[in-house]
């Protein structure tokens, strides 16, 4: 029986056309070695199993080929390449500067290079890890590296490049690999699964090459994980995503879609499902945080190619990313990361997750106001009201807009008074009902009888008011406002949050005092005012203002109040306080000495 090798090795690339997704890398080194410009010392960098050390390995074994091709490649059939494929060339040393890594390693490293190779062009020297070296041993290796024998050529190799001195930086030639896109690994798994007689499902596939996150041989240790894990010879994406205990994306379809539904009982009962299979809350929160970014990103073409995944995976974004606003991925996401920072400190992680789920749930009713009614004007022509839509309550989603005088609008004088009397018998009847009755309801609907009384003694302005609605309704998206409407708005969510303290004493502590474009500027005393209030508090605020004001650029700024010096000394201790009283009653002081008084107490 044969040893298994795995396909990191038994795959591992021997000529240059064989690297996956690195050509920039392997046409310069091609065409150094076909015009004779090799540097003494090379210097590989980038992330881990992008090819480094394999590159360095190649470029070993051409430069050394007896009988290299035109394109710049290793025959593979001499002498020099045989010995090299076979591990027993002795121009060739590779050394692992992580178990390597001090003074005298280096100065042995040295003391080889004085020797001339006994066979082929060059002695090549590859340093793997090569951060890992010490401040004394980089030292040590300087003089050599500037200035080596014509035959000798150092290939360093590192994940970790801002580690390197920048004197060994400045004497190399450096080379950046980059993260292999996963379109290029998993083709290069179906090459491989074709090899080994492995039938295999694209999905899986790709599955597999995201997962790996840029990295080939990572890619290669899950690939063969899940050929172990299947009985057939056969790689599905449903084994694939059990096997590396991925969440398939289609749960967060599913729950993007109850999200927008204000579905609660499917988000719980969907998450519940997702807990059993045993994956765990925080990795949960991360993967939406991911899956609302991608929404966002299908949002707009541009973006949208961006998305590392199949075209048939970003059709599918696309199609749910145009039900979704951008204003509700935005809270999401905001919602996500605070969920994300607090879960680990929670004592009851998921009663927090459940708790951040369910806000994101009841966003739209913050984003998509009431549909307004249609009234008549003086000349019984039909006008849409623009009332505000309503405040939600912290903890109650409230379903019955607040009344205010100057969102009224204008409407004929007969249904006003039919309208009158049959507010005053509703109110009436209230005041009789008990202690059940809501005082806050009401206090409504008597604002909406004030208003309604106003309206009659203000029937002269009616033309003037629809001109306004007429323009409010059919104006640009973002409307513009003043510092006046701001202030209105402030005293208007102060009232609307009265049983939440910590968004009314935001509101009530922080008046608006500038407006600069649509950016509102509060003034506060000091840093830990700014502390004191987090950003949930801020969001929450800030989407009212903005769903009120029907303008999504206005943003919230928190300045801190410059107060002007003071010449008036502060009294803190009982030292200066007993000074500034002697100074003003000399007879302290006298009193103090006879009667051997203190004035520590």
């Amino acid at each position: 029986m044969e040893n298994f090798i795995v396909s990191a090795r038994k795959y591992r690339p021997t000529l240059f056309d064989s690297v996956v997704g690195q050509n920039h890398i392997t046409t310069t080194l091609k065409n150094a070695i076909k015009s004779n410009h090799l540097a003494q010392a090379f210097l590989f960098c980038g992330p881990r199993g992008v090819g480094k050390t394999t590159c360095a390995r190649i470029l070993a074994k051409t430069i050394n080929c007896e009988n290299q091709t035109p394109e710049g490649e290793a025959c593979g059939t001499c002498s020099s390449c045989q010995s090299f494929q076979e591990n027993t060339s002795l121009t060739i040393h590779e050394l692992d500067a992580a178990s390597n890594n001090s003074v005298d390693d280096i100065r042995s490293l040295i003391d080889q290079v004085r020797y001339p190779p006994q066979s082929g062009r060059y002695k090549v020297y590859i340093i793997d890890e090569v951060h890992m070296l010490s401040a004394q041993a980089f030292n040590a290796f300087l003089k050599t590296l500037e200035e080596p024998p014509s035959y000798a050529i150092f290939i360093l190799a590192t994940t970790e490049k801002h580690k390197i001195l920048p004197t060994i930086l400045s004497r190399c030639q450096i080379f950046d690999f980059n993260r292999i896109k996963w379109q290029d690994m998993a083709l290069h798994l179906a090459s491989i699964a074709e090899k080994e007689q492995i039938t295999a499902e694209p999905a899986a596939l790709e599955l597999i090459s995201i997962k790996a996150d840029g990295g080939l041989r990572d890619a290669l240790s899950m690939f063969d994980l899940n050929v172990t894990f299947s009985t057939d010879n056969t790689l599905r994406h449903k084994a694939v995503l059990e096997n590396l205990h991925i969440l398939d994306s289609d749960y967060y379809f599913s729950l993007t879609d109850h999200l927008l539904e204000q579905n609660h009982t499917a988000v719980l009962l969907l998450i519940e499902e997702i807990m059993r299979k045993g994956f765990d809350g925080l990795q949960f929160i991360s993967g939406l945080m991911e899956h609302l970014r991608l929404l966002l990103y299908a949002k707009d073409p541009k973006t949208l190619t961006l998305m590392e995944m199949s075209e048939e995976s970003k059709a599918k974004f696309k199609k749910q990313a145009e039900l979704t606003s951008t204003s509700f991925l935005l809270s999401a996401m905001n919602i996500c990361a605070q969920c994300e920072v607090n879960y680990k400190g929670a004592k009851n992680p998921r009663l927090h997750l459940d708790l951040s789920l369910l806000k994101i749930n009841y966003l739209n009713s913050v984003f998509k106001p009431k549909q307004t009614p249609v009234v008549e004007d003086s000349a019984g022509k039909k006008l849409e009201a623009s009332a505000n839509p309503p405040i939600e309550n912290a903890t109650k989603l409230t379903e019955e807009p607040i009344s205010q005088e100057e969102n009224m609008v204008p409407v004929k004088e007969e249904l006003i008074q039919q309208e009158i009397p049959q507010k005053t018998a509703e109110v009436s009847e209230s005041s009789h009902a008990g202690p059940s009755t809501n005082p806050s309801r009401l206090s409504i609907q008597a604002t909406g009888l004030r208003s309604a009384k106003k309206l009659v003694e203000t029937k002269q302005t009616e033309q003037k008011e629809a001109t306004l609605l007429t323009a409010s309704t059919t104006g640009a998206e973002n409307k513009a406002f003043e510092l006046a409407d701001i202030s209105r708005e402030w005293m208007r969510i102060a009232k609307a949050y009265e049983t939440n303290q910590d968004i009314n004493k935001f509101v009530m502590m922080n008046r608006p005092i500038e407006l600069i474009g649509t950016v509102l500027h509060l003034k506060v005393e000091n840093e830990l005012q700014i502390q004191q209030f987090n950003e949930s508090i801020r969001m929450e605020v800030l989407n009212q203002l903005r769903t009120s004001l029907q303008n999504f650029e206005i943003d919230i700024v928190l300045d801190i109040l410059i107060q002007e010096k003071s010449d008036k000394k502060v009294l803190y201790t009982q030292s200066d306080k007993y000074e500034y009283l002697s100074e003003k009653h000399p007879i302290l002081v006298e009193m103090k000495q006879r009667m051997g008084l203190d004035y520590e107490f």
